[in-house]
């Protein structure tokens, strides 16, 4: 399996990989678990929640340690890597734009995906969208996340039937990440990578924040000018506690 250098950032060890480089490591890593038949690599991301919870909630710090790789979906990780530690991040890898290097560089190898999570509507369009934008992209299966833990045997029987190369876990941070290691060992794939609201951009129900935010840190805001009652809150008080641990936590 492919090792790749980190930084440390707030408390967590952040893969130094561009969004190409880590698309790379995918195609590696689920060719060499196709021959070997070994665990599935468990893929998150790091934001500013991310980085709140990890330091205010054990358990949620015991499963990110379990991860496999770590890497920047926010700006701000970015950034703080470049002034707080010794190696910055080459980039800046949003799951909503490493979706698209991943599905292209599935496409060159033949590796195929399941998509998990989000509601039923928006899961089928998302699917249907991406099957348009990339005509031989292998997306074998999808499923609504919207089961309960007696249904965990089901899907997992369900996507082992399919042996997909990357499974996509959409079903919200916290809840994807407990649920990506639980069942890590029972899973019959390469990789599973959580992707959080990725399907509503897939499938068009969420606007991106123009580039300029982007580039800025600033897509917070814009998320939170579209959906105030139900994020302005969480990054209220998620962000300045994740700007802290940033500054003092990052080496």
């Amino acid at each position: 399996m492919t090792q790749v250098q980190t930084t440390n950032v707030a408390g967590l060890d952040t893969v130094c990989l561009t969004k190409d480089e880590l698309a790379d490591v995918m195609v590696k890593d689920c060719l060499f678990s196709r021959a070997n038949k070994i665990a599935p690599k468990v893929v998150f991301s790091s934001n500013g929640q991310g980085i709140s919870l990890n330091a205010t909630d054990k358990s949620f710090a015991n499963i990110m340690s379990q991860a496999d790789m770590i890497h920047a979906d926010g700006q701000s990780v970015v950034f703080a890597s470049k002034l707080f530690t010794k190696k910055p991040l080459p980039d800046r890898i949003a799951t909503t734009d490493f979706f698209h290097n991943a599905a292209r560089k599935a496409q060159e190898s033949g590796l195929t995906f399941f998509m998990l999570g989000a509601s039923e509507e928006e899961s089928k369009l998302a699917c249907e969208k991406m099957r348009i934008k990339y005509p031989t992209l292998k997306i074998i299966g999808r499923r609504n996340g919207y089961f309960t833990k007696d249904q965990n045997q089901e899907i997992i029987d369900e996507i082992n039937a399919l042996k997909p190369d990357v499974l996509w876990v959409a079903l919200g941070k916290p809840k994807q990440e407990f649920w990506c290691i639980e069942m890590r060992d029972k899973l019959d794939v390469g990789w599973i990578k959580t992707c959080g609201g990725l399907y509503a951009f897939l499938a068009g129900t969420a606007p991106r924040a123009p580039m300029w935010m982007q580039n800025l840190s600033l897509e917070w805001l814009f998320r939170v000018a579209k959906a105030p009652k139900r994020l302005g809150w969480r990054y209220m008080t998620t962000n300045p506690h994740a700007l802290w641990l940033m500054i003092t936590r990052s080496k």
